[in-house]
C-alpha cells in the first residue's frame, strides 16, 4: 500500500515534467530511505541523554506504602495480633554528587556527537543519491552504446550475407560479422541487466518505481575546487570533517567518564525530607493508634569499599579514553586521505574529460575518413564498423568520466564537512531538463 501511494505521488509530482532531477530524487530519498530514517531515530534517542542527565540533579519524590501484620505474646499480657498500614513520602534533593555533574557534561557532549552524526547521515544520503542517480545514467549510456554497436554490426552482417550471396565476398566475412554480432548481443544483454540493477538500487532509496531522469548536458565539465589548493582542503577536513567532530566529542566524553568514575571515591551529600503516616489497629479493638512523623535533614554517603569495583571502573574508563584518542587520530588521518583522493579525483577527472573530449573529436574525424575511404575502395566495411565502435566507446567513456568527476567533487566537500543540498542544486544546473 505504501509503495503504491508513493508511486501515485511520483506520478503527481512528475506528471507535468517527464523526468526528475537530482534534487527531486533526493527529496524522495529523504522521506523514504531506511538508513536515513534509522539515523533520525538515533538522533532523537540521543537527544534524550541530556534530559536524563539533568534529572540526576533535580529532586526525586518517592511514595512507599506497606501493610504489616504483627503477632505478640508475652508472659504478662494476653496474646495480641494487629495490622499496621503505613504510608511514607520521601523527597531527596542531591546537594553534591560529583558523578552526576560529570554525567551532565557527558550528556552535553553526546548531544553534540549525535547532531554531527545526523549531519553525517545527511551527507551520506546526498552522496548515495548522487551515486545512484549517475549510475543509472551511466548504465543507460552503456546500454545505448551496446545497442548502437549492435545496430551497426547487424547492418554489416546483412551486407556480408548479401555480398556472399552474389559472390562478392567469402563465407569468412559472413562468419566474422556473425561472431561480432553475437558478441554484441551478449554485451547488450549484460548492459540491460546492469541498468536494471542500477534502477533497483535507486528505487531502494526512494521506495518507489524510479522515474525518468534528467540526463547530463553535453560539454559539461566538473567545476574546479574552490580554493584550488589540496593542502587547504586537507587542513579544513582535519578540523571540520564530521567524522572528526564526532571523534572529538567522543574523546571528551571518554575523558569525562574517567572523572565520573574517579568520583566514586568521593562522598555524596543529599537533602532528605520525609513524611510518614502509620495506623496500628489491634484486632477486636474499637480504636487504633495513628502516628504521623516528619523529618528533614542531611544525608552523607560514602562508599568506602565496593570489592574493588570502583578501581576497576576507573581502569576501564582510562582504557576507553585511550581508545577514543586513537579513534580521533584515525578519523583525522582518514579525513585527510579521503580529501586528497577526492581532490585528485576532481583534478584528474577534469584532465580525463578534456582528453576524452578530444578522443571523441578524433574518433568522429576518423569515422568520416574511413567512410570516405570505403567509398573510394581503400577501406573495408569492417574498418568502418571498427571506427563506429571506437566512436561509441569514446562517447561512453567521456560520459562516465564526467559522472566520476562530479561525484569526486561531492566527495571532496563531504570529506571537508561542507557538503549540503545547495551542491545538489548546483549539479541540477548541469542537467538537461526533459
Amino acid at each position: 500500500m505504501r509503495k503504491t501511494c508513493l508511486s501515485i505521488g511520483l506520478a503527481v509530482l512528475f506528471g507535468q515534467a517527464d523526468a526528475a532531477n537530482l534534487t527531486d530524487i533526493y527529496r524522495l530519498a529523504q522521506q523514504n530511505d531506511a538508513v536515513y530514517a534509522s539515523a533520525q531515530a538515533a538522533y532523537q534517542a540521543g537527544m534524550e541523554k541530556l534530559l536524563q542527565a539533568r534529572s540526576l540533579l533535580l529532586p526525586s519524590l518517592n511514595l512507599a506504602a506497606g501493610l504489616n501484620h504483627y503477632e505478640t505474646d508475652t508472659n504478662v499480657s494476653d496474646p495480641k495480633h494487629y495490622t499496621s498500614p503505613g504510608l511514607t513520602l520521601t523527597l531527596i534533593q542531591p546537594l553534591y554528587r560529583k558523578q552526576n555533574l560529570e554525567a551532565l557534561e557527558q550528556a552535553r557532549l553526546q548531544v553534540q556527537a549525535v547532531e554531527a552524526q545526523l549531519k553525517l547521515a545527511r551527507q551520506s544520503l546526498i552522496l548515495r543519491t548522487a551515486q545512484a542517480y549517475f549510475d543509472v545514467l551511466q548504465a543507460q549510456d552503456n546500454l545505448a552504446t551496446a545497442q548502437a554497436q549492435k545496430a551497426a554490426i547487424a547492418q554489416q552482417l546483412a551486407q556480408a550475407r548479401k555480398s556472399f550471396e552474389v559472390g562478392a565476398a567469402t563465407i569468412v566475412d559472413s562468419h566474422e560479422a556473425q561472431a561480432s554480432f553475437d558478441a554484441t548481443v551478449a554485451l547488450e544483454i549484460a548492459a540491460g541487466n546492469d541498468l536494471e540493477v542500477k534502477r533497483r538500487t535507486l528505487e531502494k532509496l526512494i521506495m518507489a518505481e524510479a522515474p525518468k531522469l534528467d540526463p547530463l548536458a553535453s560539454n559539461v565539465a566538473a567545476p574546479r575546487p574552490q580554493p584550488d589548493d589540496m593542502n587547504a582542503w586537507v587542513k579544513q577536513a582535519e578540523v571540520d570533517s564530521l567524522s572528526v567532530v564526532v571523534g572529538l566529542a567522543n574523546a571528551e566524553v571518554a575523558r569525562r567518564e574517567v572523572a565520573r568514575q574517579n568520583a566514586g571515591y568521593l562522598p555524596t551529600l543529599d537533602l532528605a525530607v520525609s513524611y510518614g503516616l502509620t495506623n496500628n489497629t489491634v484486632v477486636g479493638s474499637v480504636s487504633g493508634v495513628d502516628s504521623r512523623s516528619a523529618a528533614i535533614g542531611l544525608q552523607l554517603g560514602w562508599n568506602l569499599y565496593q570489592g574493588g569495583a570502583t578501581r576497576s571502573l576507573v581502569r576501564e574508563a582510562v582504557a576507553n579514553q585511550e581508545k577514543a584518542r586513537f579513534d580521533l587520530e584515525n578519523a583525522r588521518r582518514q579525513a585527510a586521505l579521503d580529501t586528497r583522493q577526492a581532490y585528485l579525483g576532481v583534478v584528474s577527472g577534469d584532465a580525463r574529460v578534456a582528453a576524452l573530449q578530444q578522443a571523441v573529436v578524433s574518433s568522429e574525424t576518423q569515422l568520416k575518413s574511413t567512410k570516405l575511404g570505403q567509398e573510394v575502395g581503400v577501406r573495408t566495411a569492417v574498418d568502418v564498423l571498427n571506427a563506429e565502435q571506437q566512436l561509441h566507446s569514446a562517447q561512453r567513456d567521456l560520459a562516465a568520466a564526467r559522472y566520476a568527476a562530479l561525484i569526486s567533487g561531492l566527495n571532496l566537500k563531504a570529506a571537508a564537512g561542507v557538503l549540503s543540498e545547495a551542491d545538489m542544486q548546483a549539479l541540477d544546473a548541469l542537467l538537461k531538463h526533459q
